[in-house]
């Protein structure tokens, strides 16, 4: 993508870190923005998504964090953070459904956008907004991010069940992702990418899709509960 851009919603490196409890990213000018990705657009519609705002939040929050895994950057995942979801239409057609996530990197703030196929929640395209990275280059690199296109939130869920399950035959769409060829420097800001899609699919699914991909993530879940219980 190079003509896309976006802003944070507060600026770093003038705001205090007090104040830093709440920050999301936009696309600052959509309309172009989103006909570069959708040509066939006639109009679109942004929607905000918080989790305060919404019916039993503080429990859809703890699940977000659950199928985020790890621990919640204080910054950029707060339970405050905003969220702006573009939908896009070609006369009365969903079409696409746009979205944008920050995760820490190495260099900075990563802005990842994903755009969505709206019947089957497909990755169609992702890009970098923002990436101050050693292996931005390689990151950005076209034949590396196709690979992502077709791939599902079932596809992250489905690879939390084969590393778990079966951890020395792990198979699936994420294991046969190929990064591109970084050094070691460059190691954390593709995890972090990687990191970013998988909490913008997360996202999307709680906001957009109904959470249609819930029986992946409870069969994965089942896989390491059971494991579990045959270490003990």
């Amino acid at each position: 993508m190079t003509r896309a851009s976006a802003t944070c919603l507060l600026l770093l490196a003038t705001v205090p870190r007090v104040a830093l409890a709440a920050i999301g990213c936009t696309l600052t000018n959509p309309a172009e923005d989103l006909k570069y990705l959708y040509p066939a657009m006639t109009s679109y519609k942004e929607d905000l998504a918080e989790f305060p705002r919404l019916k039993d939040g503080a429990k859809l929050y703890q699940d977000f964090k659950a199928r985020l895994t790890g621990t919640l950057d204080p910054i950029y995942e707060t339970y405050e953070t905003p969220y702006t979801i573009y939908h896009v239409f070609a006369g009365s057609k969903k079409i696409g459904v746009v979205h944008g996530v920050n995760v820490p990197g190495k260099g900075g703030v990563i802005q990842v956008f994903l755009s969505i196929d709206p019947d089957t929640a497909e990755i169609r395209n992702f890009f970098f907004q923002r990436l101050e990275s050693p292996a931005a280059r390689q990151l950005r690199d076209k034949a590396f991010r196709a690979q992502f296109a077709g791939l599902t939130l079932a596809d992250f869920y489905k690879d939390d069940y084969y590393s778990r399950a079966a951890p020395n035959a792990r198979t699936g769409k994420i294991a046969a992702l190929r990064p591109p060829p970084i050094d070691a420097g460059g190691k954390a800001d593709y995890e972090a990418s990687l990191r970013g899609l998988r909490k913008n699919l997360v996202l999307l699914d709680f906001f957009v899709h109904g959470r249609r991909f819930e029986p992946f993530f409870e069969r994965a879940r089942k896989a390491l509960s059971e494991t579990k219980k045959g270490k003990e």
